[in-house]
């Protein structure tokens, strides 16, 4: 089996469009929910969200490809750019089969399907653009990857609800460590702030509806957590073989020692109150880490800002990780950027990748209300130094689909 490391990361988020920015304004508090830009929300429940703002696309990709591209994939593609700049890397032509893409992608090009019917009921079947299904469909992100950088290998898409990001970095580590693959780009990418997005999620009563203290209505782990809060953006990682990283002379900035899988087997979109099915994809990673469950000391959690979902990740920590859970260093990225759902756990693995790198561990914000269901360390008085040698992430999605990633920091 080959150890497999981490060489780069690259993210687009609601508090920064790019890495540095990002990583900056989540030490920093910067909070990126606001009142909706996108669209008239005046009839909407909900009328905030995470959006990314003054990403252009064209600083990455040609005006022309842009235009055919939904912006999930947009996201993707520039950040795949960042993220091989930063690796200062490209992928030889003799290396392109052993190199691939797995990217995470929850709803796809929504805006597009929304535009494209809007299309037909006014005006017919014959002006429905001929870019329509391509450009929507959930695997154009890694395709498209794909095609800018060259990598023949594994090329798929996961599409699990909020943990689809994790389920593609899991996916691509497995690749890896067990031959099939050198190279892999992997992570998530979402952009569904759309009227119907919004109206689906708000009939489910799933959305935030603070809409006149937009940057407190993300509350991971508070007792007053009314409901998510919708982002968008993108985190991709760079995974390699240690043996790849090391010939090339990469940069190291963690290793990939975990990967926890389950299914809650309960209910479409409510967790077990019990958080059985969280534990057991947590307990997975723990295990094919090959370390005792005490040993690790920090997790980026799931943390959705919703009643069950706080409630049962803290029973879930709980139960893994026993006396020790009180110990972990706990975040919960979601009360700055919002949920980016199939993003998400991208984005949460670059910034549990960053923790290690860095010694710094982020804060979570928007705790004003003590739960005393929800009683572990989850970083409520700001960002912690902290060398911390294994980082949980976390990611837990509808139709009881869980997923889990371990991190080390680096040893030779």
């Amino acid at each position: 089996m080959n150890r497999v490391v981490v060489t780069a990361l690259a993210a687009i988020t609601p508090i920064g469009n790019d890495l540095e920015s990002s990583w900056a304004s989540l030490l920093a508090g910067t909070i990126g929910i606001a009142r909706l830009t996108s669209f008239d929300a005046s009839d909407h429940d909900t009328k905030i969200a995470g959006e990314v703002k003054g990403f252009d696309a064209t600083k990455y990709i040609n005006a022309k490809a842009a235009r055919r591209m939904e912006k999930f994939a947009q996201y993707a593609v520039a950040a795949s750019k960042m993220l091989m700049d930063q690796a200062a890397w490209t992928i030889p032509a003799e290396e392109a089969h052993r190199a691939g893409v797995i990217i995470g992608v929850g709803l796809g090009g929504l805006e597009g399907i929304e535009a494209q019917h809007k299309k037909l009921t006014d005006a017919g079947p014959g002006r429905i653009s001929p870019f329509f299904i391509p450009t929507i469909i959930a695997n154009m992100a890694a395709g498209m990857v794909s095609i800018e950088h060259g990598a023949r290998g594994a090329n798929m898409c996961t599409t699990t609800a909020c943990a689809s990001g994790t389920h593609a970095i899991g996916s691509a580590f497995s690749e890896i460590k067990l031959g099939r693959n050198d190279v892999m780009i992997c992570g998530g990418a979402e952009s569904t702030i759309t009227p119907l997005a919004f109206a689906g999620f708000n009939a489910m009563k799933a959305l935030s509806t603070r809409n006149d203290d937009p940057e407190h209505a993300s509350r991971p782990f508070d007792k007053e957590r009314d409901g998510f809060v919708m982002g968008e953006g993108c985190g991709l990682l760079l995974l390699e073989s240690l043996d790849h990283a090391q010939r090339r002379g990469a940069k190291i900035l963690a290793e990939v020692v975990g990967f926890g899988a389950s299914g809650d087997a309960y209910h479409m979109t409510a967790p077990p109150e019990d958080g059985s099915g969280a534990a057991i994809a947590m307990q997975k990673a723990v295990e094919e880490a090959g370390i005792e469950p005490g040993r690790v000391d920090h997790i980026n959690a799931h943390g959705t800002s919703t009643y069950l979902n706080d409630l049962c990740e803290t029973r879930a920590i709980k139960t893994v990780f026993g006396a020790s859970a009180k110990d972990i260093a706990i975040c919960g990225n979601k009360g700055q950027i919002g949920h980016l759902l199939g993003a998400a756990g991208g984005v949460e693995a670059v910034f549990s990748v960053m923790a290690l790198h860095t010694g710094t561990i982020p804060g979570t914000v928007n705790q004003l209300v003590a739960d005393p269901e929800c009683d572990l360390d989850y970083g409520a008085s700001g960002p912690r130094a902290r060398q911390a040698e294994f980082a949980l992430s976390n990611s837990f999605g509808f139709g009881g689909t869980n997923a889990c990633m371990l991190f080390k920091r680096f040893e030779p």
